[in-house]
């Protein structure tokens, strides 16, 4: 509160106007007792009344609360500053709700009570509410309950509704915005008062009989983005996050967050006035379309406009909490080339915020200074790509990268995109191979990228585009526009054609589509794979490959050879088998089990996560021992191409490796598979390294994020008569509430809980007692035999540092007394004479180290606990028997031990996880492992060990298995400049992210073979009727696919035509541990 006011003079119209309002928020006397009813008691204890402004902010700091005063004072030291523009403001600077809010934080919950407030009160249970998906009817049935419960005098809301529009003001709403029928336009500022649409003429209203409330044909509903960048520095909580990312982050040749990026270093220097202040926004903007009905069979598409601040540090940036709904544009169609019409007022809010900037409180920095931001890329999939862009993603230049240099062959029944070739060197030997490729010499250069004038020179050639989907005239394409189908709205920012990457191509949905199409086409899925008979048809016309042709018979019958590309039944069987058996550790993947289908041995529904894990770590190993080695090879190269284009952290000199790797990949690919494979999916793969040198890493920029924030916005539509309103509500309530739980105290948020793995460490003088686990399951005593007991005995001492003085000295001793095989005497002699050590010391000096020391050497209780479980350092460990009868594999470990000279990593599966608890001091947790070196040196400490799991070799037989190292989500090798712990309430749980290595660790190497064999002599032809051949007769050219410019392509999916029923726009369900168990 400004309290300049008591300097004034006494009877000046400033001093009057502070006393009053001091007086307005105080009241006279702080201990008075306010009185509700007739007839009350009298209080004598008054003290629970005691005004908020009666401490000072670091009194509140001091005291233990809930956390709701220390939200309350960051959010009043906002109009402290005069920074906020909140209306119905008092004489006091303070607003009426906050007022009302800080009276609730001092009002009794009941008479008598002094554990909650009033405000405390609502704000946990509103939190409980969205927090556990409660529905209305519950929290209204709760609340009557307690209403009966409590004593007369209490201060409850009397239903979630009231509850709710106590916090209403706190959160940070929407505007309605009504739109046209045929998306034309809105309704807005100029357009505000019209009635009928001013380019169509279409009526606002659908209902509008003059009897009652006018309803408009749509609503778009804008959440402004102003006061949501603010409150990120109005809180304690994230205003030192947004900086992390100039003050915390080590520059380095390793990419680990949007700031390494091309993109960002360059933006920074176009702009240096913005790049000036570390508190300026980056923003990606992401958009996608979900059904909120979640049935299929419903035609029904809802259109989220999301924003992301990229400032934050890795562990925040893309996660839940931190993404911001801007728009909500409603269904039932999807907007497709009219989302711009829907964007103007983000448009118009993002320019202002560019140019003019926004006066902010930052509450870590106590004053005020101007923000501004900045959109640095969008994330989307392919067809909204295009809705987005402007350039059109079908068609014979549909790959934006390539631009009008996009190679493309018109097939029989589709449009196929190959001539990797361009990308090799020029005097590579394989730009001359007519036979392998597609019968042609390749001569010309790989497509040079487009700058952003010359994208704009492009866009001037546009015809103005009348926007909307009303009946007008549809116009052929005029040659000099290419694929564009607009000049996108975003261009309209001024910063936007100088951005080295406006548009990321989404790694998620490219992975899922490539292993789709390689799955289909290796067990001949019918519907789903590539090698179809107008793809040997497609061969015959280009003349290539003349021992996959079709073969015609005597009986007006066609033999169709198998192809090295195809797998017989029995591998397929095996290969099915082989998926069966694949069981994942805690966390890492989804049960893929559930995907094979009993009956036709195929794989089917699988989800992104699914195909992202198949295609980088199944697939290579399922292969081995079938198919031809030039096919293995292939296939595993891109297997590994993609796993190290995933990872957490990029090395720049790798990335420029990968783009020479990708291109001989997919040139191997062109030698192997038919034209028909290469769709435009296939092809924006050699363009995935290029956009990772200029973006980082790609968990900032695929869709995996967006698709789980669609998920629960899809989750939270309870009426489903208005979705988008039901959405937008539940939006705003769990943003207010996300905001309040970040300051909550004493109950469970999304911000201090538990991670599902959660550890214990122990504090102690000794390291060995330290260890970070914590055991699980039932617990089970049990004696240890003499020979047991020595062996873990000597096994403990061995491996504790405090110990090693003694083991060397002892060691001196036995050398000095001339003793013959010192290890052997060392081993026997040293348990009992480091205990008569520790006895004398003992004596003398009894500090907490020497207690510890003493207690070791006096050696564990014989009666031990075994586990079924633990959990070291965040990852779940189990035993071999528990593991039989879960769908998860924990039991596989490696530990680092040497052999002779050298340092090795040592594999085996864990049998037992013992706990030998010490007389005066804490317990270790120990495991017990089966391998087949060192068997009588069978322990390890539960914190040496490293997760591992195992994967059965197709190729060497049941006794064999391939070991899979694991890279566990939750840890994150960022380097910071302060060596500072973060603390773990900061740090979201991301046990549900999406698997990824930390970093490359063996270079991707790609070798030339040569194809030796396309057919397969092992089968038998299969026999094709004429009749097909018939249907597959050659189609006319005759019309581009993208010549009729008004026809909306949006509505046409970018899976193909035999994949269209399993379209996975905002179905991507989350990645949960839970379900793999």
């Amino acid at each position: 509160m400004d309290k300049s006011w008591m300097n004034a003079p006494k009877h000046s119209e400033a001093y009057l106007e502070g006393v009053n309002g001091f007086m307005l928020l105080n009241g006279i006397d702080p201990h008075y007792v306010t009185w509700f009813n007739h007839g009350e008691h009298a209080i004598n204890d008054c003290s629970t009344h005691s005004s908020f402004h009666d401490k000072s902010d670091e009194d509140w700091a001091e005291d233990e609360d809930d956390g709701v005063d220390d939200m309350l004072i960051d959010i009043r030291e906002q109009y402290n500053q005069g920074t906020d523009g909140a209306d119905n403001i008092n004489n006091g600077g303070v607003p009426k709700y906050l007022e009302d809010l800080m009276m609730g934080a001092r009002t009794e919950l009941y008479p008598g009570c002094k554990k909650i407030s009033r405000t405390s009160f609502i704000i946990q249970l509103l939190h409980l509410k969205v927090y556990n998906k409660l529905s209305n009817k519950t929290v209204d049935m709760f609340l009557q309950l307690m209403k009966t419960s409590f004593p007369d005098g209490e201060t409850l809301p009397g239903s979630y509704y009231e509850a709710k529009k106590i916090l209403r003001d706190l959160g940070l709403g929407y505007e309605c915005i009504h739109a046209c029928k045929y998306d034309c336009a809105l309704f807005w500022k100029e357009n505000e008062k019209l009635e009928t649409c001013p380019i169509c003429q279409t009526s606002r209203w659908k209902l509008n009989d003059g009897t009652g409330k006018k309803i408009p044909h749509k609503i778009l509903r804008y959440f402004p983005l102003k006061p949501r960048l603010q409150r990120l520095f109005m809180s304690v909580k994230t205003s030192k996050k947004m900086v992390w990312h100039n003050e915390k982050r080590i520059d380095d040749d390793y990419m680990r967050h949007p700031t390494d990026s091309t993109a960002w270093k360059e933006f920074d220097k176009e702009y240096p006035g913005f790049a000036a202040d570390p508190r300026n926004v980056r923003l990606a903007l992401a958009t996608d379309g979900f059904n909120p009905f979640g049935n299929m069979s419903t035609s029904y598409s809802m259109w989220p406009v999301i924003l992301a601040p990229l400032n934050l540090p890795p562990w925040d940036c893309m996660k839940d909490p931190f993404l911001f709904l801007s728009l909500l544009i409603p269904g039932k169609h999807s907007p497709g080339k009219d989302i711009d019409v829907y964007m103007r007022p983000l448009i118009d809010e993002l320019k202002e915020l560019f140019v003019e900037g926004v006066e902010t409180f930052d509450v870590s920095g106590k004053k005020t200074f101007r923000m501004h931001a900045s959109i640095l890329w969008t994330i989307n999939d392919f067809p909204a790509y295009g809705d987005l862009s402007g350039w059109s993603t079908k068609g014979y230049m549909a790959c934006p990268a390539c631009n009008k240099d996009t190679y493309s062959v018109k097939l029989r029944n589709k449009i196929c995109y190959m001539g990797h070739r361009r990308s090799l060197p020029k005097d590579h030997p394989w730009r001359k191979d007519r036979k392998h490729f597609n019968g042609k010499r390749e001569d010309a250069e790989a497509p040079i990228s487009l700058t952003g004038e010359d994208v704009l020179s492009q866009l001037e050639k546009l015809p103005t585009r009348i926007p909307g989907k009303h009946s007008n005239k549809n116009r052929k394409r005029g040659e000099e526009e290419l694929n564009w189908t607009k000049r996108s709205i975003l261009f309209e920012l001024p910063y936007w054609s100088k951005l080295k990457l406006r548009h990321n191509l989404d790694v998620m949905h490219t992975e899922k589509n490539i292993c789709e199409s390689i799955l289909g086409t290796l067990m001949n899925v019918e519907g789903k794979t590539k090698d179809t008979v107008k793809a040997r048809l497609d061969l015959e016309d280009m003349k290539i490959r003349k021992e996959l042709h079709l073969i015609k018979k005597n009986n007006d019958k066609y033999a169709m050879p198998f192809a090295s590309y195809v797998m017989t039944k029995k591998e397929r069987q095996d290969f099915c088998e082989f998926i069966r058996s694949v069981k994942f550790p805690d966390g890492y993947a989804s049960n893929i089990s559930r995907c094979v289908t009993a009956t036709d041995q195929k794989l089917s529904g699988m989800k992104s996560h699914d195909c992202h894990v198949i295609l980088q770590r199944i697939l290579p190993l399922g292969i081995r021992g079938s198919l031809t080695k030039e096919v293995r090879e292939v296939l595993t190269e891109l297997g590994q191409f993609f796993q190290h284009l995933c990872c957490k952290k990029l090395n720049k000199t790798e990335l420029e490796k990968m783009k020479g790797d990708i291109c001989l990949i997919m040139c191997k690919l062109e030698k192997i598979y038919p034209p028909a494979f290469f769709d435009i999916m296939v092809h924006l793969s050699i363009h995935l390294p290029d956009e990772a040198l200029l973006g980082g890493p790609v968990q900032f920029r695929w869709m995996y994020p967006i698709e789980r924030f669609l998920c629960g916005l899809k989750q939270s539509v309870r009426n489903k008569a208005r979705p988008e309103g039901s959405v937008a509500e539940a939006y705003i309530a769990k943003e207010c509430l996300t905001f309040c739980s970040m300051y909550l105290k004493g109950i469970e948020t999304r911000f201090n809980r538990d991670d599902r793995n959660n550890d214990i460490e122990f504090n102690d003088s000794l390291s060995i007692f330290e260890q970070k686990c914590r055991p699980v399951g039932a617990t089970t005593l049990v004696n240890l035999s003499p020979e047991d007991f020595k062996s873990i005995t000597w096994f403990v001492l061995q491996n504790c540092d405090e110990v090693v003085p003694f083991i060397n000295q002892h060691k001196e001793e036995l050398l000095a007394a001339g003793c013959v095989n010192i290890e052997k005497q060392h081993k026997e002699q040293f348990p009992t004479w480091f205990k008569e050590q520790m006895i004398r010391i003992y004596k003398d000096d009894q500090s907490a180290k020497n207690e510890s020391l003493y207690s070791l050497a006096c050696a564990p209780r014989r009666c031990i606990k075994k586990f079924a479980g633990c959990i070291v350092n965040g990852v779940r460990f189990l035993t071999r028997e528990r593991d039989s009868r879960r769908k998860t594999q924990n039991s596989g470990i490696v530990v680092d031990g040497n052999h002779g000279d050298e340092t090795l990593s040592f594999y085996g599966v864990l049998d037992d996880i013992i706990q030998l608890d010490y007389v005066r001091e804490g317990n270790i947790v120990s495991v017990r492992v089966d391998g087949k070196w060192y068997e009588e040196d069978s322990y390890i400490l539960a914190d040496q060990a490293r997760q591992v799991f195992y994967i059965n070799d197709p190729k060497l037989g049941k006794n064999w298995r391939v070991v899979i190292p694991v890279s566990h989500r939750h840890v994150y090798d960022v380097t910071e400049m302060a060596d500072e712990d973060i603390d773990a309430d900061d740090v979201l749980s991301v046990e549900n992210g999406v698997y990824q290595e930390n970093v490359t660790n063996d270079p991707l190497e790609v070798g030339l073979g040569e194809i030796e064999l396309l057919r397969r002599n092992d089968l038998d032809q299969e026999d094709i009727d004429d009749t097909i051949i018939q249907v597959g007769t050659r189609m006319v050219d005759a019309t581009d696919l993208d010549d009729i410019d008004e026809l909306d392509d949006t509505m046409v999916d970018y899976y193909s035509t035999d994949e269209a029923s399993e379209n996975s726009h905002g179905s991507e369900d989350e990645i949960d541990s839970d379900d793999a168990s």
